[in-house]
């Protein structure tokens, strides 16, 4: 049957504002304006990578708290957080092998271009296992070099905040693992920021992998921050533990606690006996700048020099021995004592 050109028209007209038309339009995620990471450094080459692979939350309240120079959410209570399991969980090992686990124990090499005498007893050199810690500020890292001069771990920056991930996470994460270091990641906390979330950001990006190390908390006052929040030590406490608390759940390990003097004073002194710590002290020994704290690894240098970077390297060491080296990688608890 023949239509008029009236009806074609019509049913023609109908159908283009069909296709032309959409039935709803989809939420936009607007990108977080936070600024995290902001501390002034020396512009470093680094290759465009792409991104791979508790205690109830406490109700917080503002105590103390330095001005912020920001329009911050009210963050105070930890809200329930989606958890996130992109990774399949670790195999386990059937028995203890730390030989297996551990490779063989390099020999200090380094050099300091800002070298600090400790005193004889004291110097990190008497300490047997030396690692470093990197992130994207130290460019294409040649992993076998630094292993050969003195590297037995590697503690490689992953993320910080909730939205920020180190360009260089994936690869220096992989290139450690094949020279031979042992490797652990590390979260730069973000006092603007739920600890809940931050800890879905860490879990996101770094794998669940045997062997590795304890991830890390960094904790301190970084006053090149976008975020000036300087929260009060009751809320500074509810909030780490938030955070590694829901690390613990996830990964099967006690997170170590990575610090500084500033911070540890206003807000660590006597708290978490029960955690291992990761001291920064470049001026003097940690049993002078930390009274009666254990720890396990000594941030003793950032001014390390190797022919595996350019420019300078935090240096780091393991309290313990070879053997108590091989016993903690392999899995088995190693308390440190405190001096």
């Amino acid at each position: 049957m023949r239509l008029s050109g009236v009806v074609i028209f019509s049913i023609a007209a109908l159908c283009l504002a069909g296709c032309t038309s959409t039935s709803g339009v989809d939420a936009l995620q607007v990108p977080s304006s936070e600024t995290t990471s902001s501390v002034v450094r020396p512009p470093a080459p680094v290759a465009s990578v792409a991104k791979t692979d508790a205690a109830p939350a406490f109700a917080e309240q503002e105590q103390d708290e330095q001005p912020v120079a920001m329009d911050v959410p009210d963050q105070d209570v930890e809200p329930p957080a989606e958890v996130i399991a992109l990774m399949s969980p670790p195999k386990r090992l059937t028995r203890a092998a730390p030989a297996m686990l551990a490779e063989p124990v390099t020999r200090y090499g380094f050099r300091d271009a800002k070298p600090i005498n400790f005193g004889r007893a004291s110097s990190p050199r008497r300490l047997a296992v030396h690692g470093v810690d990197v992130s994207r500020w130290q460019g294409n890292v040649n992993w076998q070099k630094l292993r050969a001069q003195g590297a037995n771990f590697a503690y490689i920056k992953a993320t910080d905040g909730g939205d920020h991930l180190d360009p260089m996470f994936t690869r220096n994460w992989r290139n450690a693992d094949a020279a031979g270091l042992k490797r652990g990641a590390y979260h730069f906390f973000y006092w603007c920021r739920t600890a809940g979330e931050q800890a879905d950001w860490f879990i996101r990006n770094v794998p669940r992998v045997e062997g590795a190390l304890p991830p890390v908390i960094d904790v301190e006052w970084n006053g090149e921050s976008s975020c000036k929040r300087r929260p009060s030590r009751q809320k500074v406490l509810e909030k780490m533990q938030v955070f590694m608390d829901k690390l613990e759940r996830y990964y099967g390990q006690r997170p170590i606690i990575y610090t500084a003097p500033d911070f540890y004073r206003d807000n660590l002194r006597g708290a978490f006996p029960d955690y291992p710590f990761w001291l920064r002290a470049v001026a003097a020994h940690p049993s002078k700048v930390y009274p009666d704290r254990k720890w396990l690894f000594w941030q003793y240098s950032g001014s390390g020099l190797s022919h595996g970077v350019r420019g300078r390297i935090d240096l780091n060491v393991f309290r313990g021995d070879e053997r108590a080296w091989r016993d903690w990688t392999g899995g088995r608890q190693m308390v440190a004592e405190a001096e």
